[in-house]
């Protein structure tokens, strides 16, 4: 059945016609919802004036993944730091910001918290307005802004691709407060899959983190791995065709089995199984396709599920931390165009590094709230899950 909604009245292009933007406002926002530590600040008139990440890569790779409690410490150690880089950076006191934004959910709760009280303090002492912001919802409007050009700007309803290590998401955008989920995982995010299908391959970080590191694994291929040496590894079957919605468990358990059922030490039972470097890089190769594949399939099933003519869709937003893959963005790209050779959908993919967990788009999901002259109350309190169609929820 096609989706058909009635026409979105906010159908108006962004920025300079946006309807909530009448004067300028500099809001200082805050994000500690999983393992970056983040501050920034952002104009009404889309001005990034300085967007400050502090990662803990390092400190997470010997567990393969984020380890919450010493996610929340790191946070605890470098949030003053970074609230202070971003004021420095954009050249301002604290008393010069006119409200404070923060992450609420969903995300950590440990993690969450670190967030919420520095800027509920600041907030309070300050005598500033406070809101809240959806985790989503910010990645979702990222593109709004960082476009750089009115090409490059999408006009609502647009769909979005939100994924990341925490959801999987095809989301029709009506607004900035208005979202209808289409399509989200019925077991796994893909982000979380592609973090344990680098711990299983043995992907080194060097800095990155493990989805970025993977891929350029299944990219770059090892140094002393020929081309010719890689095995040829069958593509595994992807779960619900024709259906929306994600399933990346039966993947995860693809990887696992590959790697036990080669890896030359399993009878003499080690405890961690290893596989050679070429099937290393093939394992690799074959399973980003899968998770490409299945992500391409579900957007592509998305669109057509919608009637153009009652949901005039021009562009695809893609973000969340998985959103920053190169390699993914090029198939996208490609299957879009090939899936509707006749319609002129833009895909549109804010910078990586505003794909991936940053305060600059929380501050930016305020603004709409702010300049309605909208405020939280100082008693507000984290929601862990959180669902981006339930905006107006609010749990005290």
């Amino acid at each position: 059945m096609l989706l058909a909604l009635r026409r979105c009245s906010r159908t108006t292009r962004l920025p300079s016609l946006c309807p909530w933007v009448s004067r300028k406002f500099t809001v200082l926002a805050l994000e500690s919802s999983a393992d970056d530590t983040c501050a920034a600040v952002v104009t009404s008139d889309r001005q990034i004036m300085s967007n400050v990440v502090i990662k803990q890569l390092h400190r997470h790779e010997v567990y393969g993944g984020i380890e919450p409690i010493v996610a929340m410490s790191e946070h605890q150690k470098n949030m003053p730091s970074a609230i202070r880089q971003a004021l420095d950076q954009a050249k301002l006191e604290v008393t010069d910001v006119d409200g404070i934004a923060f992450t609420r959910g969903p995300g950590m709760p440990g993690c969450l918290s670190v967030c919420l009280n520095a800027a509920k303090n600041l907030a309070c002492a300050l005598r500033k307005p406070l809101i809240g912001v959806h985790h989503m919802q910010a990645h979702a409007l990222t593109a709004i802004l960082t476009a750089r050009s009115a090409e490059e700007m999408p006009i609502f309803p647009f769909l979005t691709l939100l994924i990341s290590g925490g959801h999987t998401l095809i989301v029709l955008v009506l607004g900035p407060q208005s979202f209808r989920i289409l399509a989200s995982t019925v077991d796994e995010a893909v982000g979380a899959v592609i973090d344990a299908a680098a711990r299983s391959v043995r992907v080194k970080w060097d800095g990155l983190a493990p989805g970025a590191a993977l891929e350029a694994l299944a990219r770059d291929g090892l140094a002393d791995v020929h081309e010719q040496d890689i095995p040829a590894i069958p593509r595994p079957n992807l779960p619900f065709p024709g259906e929306l919605k994600f399933s990346f468990a039966g993947l995860h358990s693809w990887v696992d089995r590959y790697v036990l059922t080669h890896d030359p030490n399993t009878r003499k039972r080690h405890k961690t199984l290893y596989l050679s470097n070429p099937h290393r890089v093939a394992v690799a190769r074959v399973f980003q396709d899968a998770a490409f594949r299945m992500l391409e399939d579900k957007v592509v099933l998305a669109l057509k599920h919608c009637d153009p003519d009652t949901v005039p869709i021009q562009h695809v937003v893609v973000s969340g931390g998985v959103g920053s893959n190169l390699t993914f963005r090029a198939r996208l790209r490609s299957a879009l165009r090939s899936a509707f050779p006749d319609r002129d959908i833009k895909l549109i993919c804010p910078p990586p590094e505003l794909c991936t967990d940053n305060a600059a788009m929380i501050g930016w999901a305020s603004m709409h709230r702010f300049l309605a002259g909208e405020s939280d109350d100082y008693a507000i309190r984290h929601i862990k899950k959180w669902s981006i169609e339930q905006l107006d929820d609010l749990v005290a």
